[in-house]
């Protein structure tokens, strides 16, 4: 797939802004409607000689706090074109993308196209639909340009802005939902390290803009209770809990080839649980985001501890109470039950 460069090579990113200012006066109509481009993640030499690009500020998009950076290529993404072998994962921030994302990657590639697993990283081999981050292409084209079948697609967005061509050609769609407290730790590390994420502030500010829904992709609350009531009317959608991938990963992964319809040999399945332990991917270079370069690890790793009950270790007691209290608020017209032990 030939990916057009944005960065030149060991350019700053002031110097990237000229050139593609630059560009744009040259290309003018042509180059608007290219829309969010960007380079092959693998080219760039070295991420510390890059400057990141400033905080961006939080606005509401169609009822949704989002962020210019899921919004610059609408669009694309409104008008994004599925197709009935498509597999859409979904998932609030932080709930297990990744983990699921490479389970389902292993069950229908591992076997057939393995030098995947070392030559490509996650994020181009499941693109992110509705990302334009510029320093990689952006997830619609990702995604079009696709040579698998099917297709692994992901996506954070709420059920309501999902392009309808999923839904029209009954694509399979998996999930994901992880407990509101240790989403909630898991989130607030990720902005800290995070350049193309808001500023988090300091863990009891990041709450209280969690328990007010003020985080990128809104409400915790309304994406999980909104993706468990379109469960209930949408067959071909199948609704995972992280916290019963961390107790019995295996179980899961059976769950979900049969949701699938895959028959993959008892002996495949464990190898792919064991190939997907939390401490296997967070070692993994293809998994890790380490490749990423707006993302410091200085500060903290994209896969940090992948537990439950690390909430504990956050969150103090009037923390606790205060969100309890929300919590219950907000949730107290959806039937969908979490668990914050295990």
């Amino acid at each position: 797939m030939s990916i057009p460069r944005c960065y030149g090579q060991g350019g700053s990113y002031k110097k990237h802004l000229r050139r593609v200012k630059s560009r744009r006066k040259i290309r003018g109509k042509k180059d608007k409607e290219n829309g969010c481009k960007g380079i092959n993640i693998m080219e760039i030499p070295d991420s510390s000689s890059m400057k990141p690009p400033s905080r961006p500020e939080l606005f509401d998009f169609e009822g949704v706090s989002m962020i210019h950076y899921f919004t610059d290529n609408w669009e694309k993404v409104k008008n994004f074109q599925a197709r009935p072998d498509d597999i859409l994962i979904a998932t609030y921030p932080k709930a297990g993308t990744t983990w699921v994302s490479y389970i389902l990657d292993l069950l229908y590639f591992g076997n057939d196209a393995p030098e995947r697993q070392t030559s490509q990283p996650i994020y181009t081999r499941v693109p992110f639909l509705e990302s334009c981050f510029k320093v990689i292409p952006s997830g619609t084209e990702l995604a079009e340009n696709l040579p698998t079948s099917p297709r692994l697609i992901k996506t954070h967005l709420p059920v309501q802005l999902v392009p309808k061509s999923f839904w029209e050609q009954n694509s399979k769609i998996v999930y994901v939902a992880r407990n509101a407290k240790d989403n909630a730790v898991s989130y607030f590390h990720f902005d800290r390290m995070n350049m193309v994420q808001p500023e988090p502030g300091d863990w009891n500010t990041f709450l209280q803009k969690f328990m007010e829904g003020k985080n990128v992709f809104g409400p915790w609350y309304d994406h999980v209770s909104g993706w468990w009531e379109k469960k209930q009317t949408y067959s071909n959608l199948i609704y995972l809990f992280y916290e019963d991938l961390v107790e019995d990963t295996g179980r899961e992964v059976e769950h979900l080839c049969s949701f699938l319809g895959l028959s993959t040999s008892v002996e495949e399945r464990e190898k792919i649980t064991k190939g997907v332990q939390f401490d296997a991917m967070k070692q993994n270079k293809m998994t890790n985001y380490s490749t990423i370069p707006v993302m410091d690890f200085k500060i903290s790793p994209f896969m940090r501890k992948g537990k439950v009950e690390d909430w504990k270790s956050h969150f103090t007691v009037a923390q606790n109470e205060q969100f309890d209290k929300v919590y219950k608020q907000k949730m107290k017209n959806t039937t969908v039950k979490f668990r914050t032990e295990i």
